[in-house]
């Protein structure tokens, strides 16, 4: 793997207040070739706009809303998402099937009202990188391992004719198992050497994360929050490539 393909399995997490800071760090990132992905955060403060910055720069966007909602809801959310030109939307697998194929419907008539050539690709969240088992058993209600349930989720997900599902580093091997190699695994909670795992619980370094078969590998603070994001890019696509 040389650099130019690390690039373009990485997303930078663009989580900033507004449109400047996040700006800031894209233009930084803009020779790489990588990802970004505009969160809750960012698009609340700033709105379809930031997509469209993003866009001009020449970025690949993961638009990362996790949708879960009625289907019709879904269906109509993910359709007007689809119209801004992102490249990734996703939504909570925890609404079922139904509802996956729903926000599949909308992306695909979305992207047609837009004149693109194929709708984003869908993602289902199975379960947070900050669920532990004990979060997960006594708040949320579900029962066993944390790995189960991703597991079910992601059958689920593919069952709704989904590209893929959103699961810590930890579960991407056995997803891939479950369901193929093709059913790509995005993978939130990376943390380079010498990085604090913040409030994710669920982690991995990058070489942790491609060696149990991460498609995609979502870098938030390690990078955005560095003093020189390029070069904090740099080592990571670093230790990808030497992988």
């Amino acid at each position: 793997m040389n650099a130019s393909e690390a690039a373009a399995r990485v997303m930078v997490a663009l989580d900033k207040p507004d449109a400047a800071e996040a700006l800031r760090v894209a233009e930084a990132l803009r020779p790489f070739g990588c990802w970004v992905k505009v969160g809750l955060e960012l698009f609340y403060a700033v709105g379809p706009d930031i997509v469209r910055e993003c866009r001009r720069l020449g970025f690949r966007i993961f638009l990362d809303l996790k949708l879960h909602d009625i289907p019709n809801q879904v269906k109509g959310a993910a359709r007007s998402l689809a119209r801004l030109g992102v490249d990734m939307i996703n939504v909570h697998a925890a609404g079922g099937t139904e509802m996956m194929r729903a926000a599949a419907q909308g992306a695909a008539e979305g992207a047609e009202a837009a004149g693109r050539s194929a709708p984003p690709l869908i993602v289902a969240v199975t379960q947070l990188t900050s669920t532990t088992r004990e979060m997960m058993n006594g708040e949320i209600g579900i029962p066993g391992e944390v790995e189960d349930t991703v597991l079910r989720y992601a059958r689920l997900a593919k069952k709704a004719g989904l590209h893929g599902v959103v699961a810590s580093p930890l579960e991407a091997a056995a997803i891939k198992r479950a369901c193929g190699r093709d059913f790509l695994a995005v993978t939130p909670g990376i943390r380079p050497a010498g990085h604090e795992a913040g409030d994710q619980r669920r982690i991995a370094s990058p070489l942790e994360a491609l060696r149990a078969g991460a498609d995609f590998l979502v870098v938030g603070r390690p990078v955005a929050a560095a003093p020189d994001p390029a070069a904090a890019l740099e080592q990571i696509l670093k230790e990808m490539t030497e992988a």
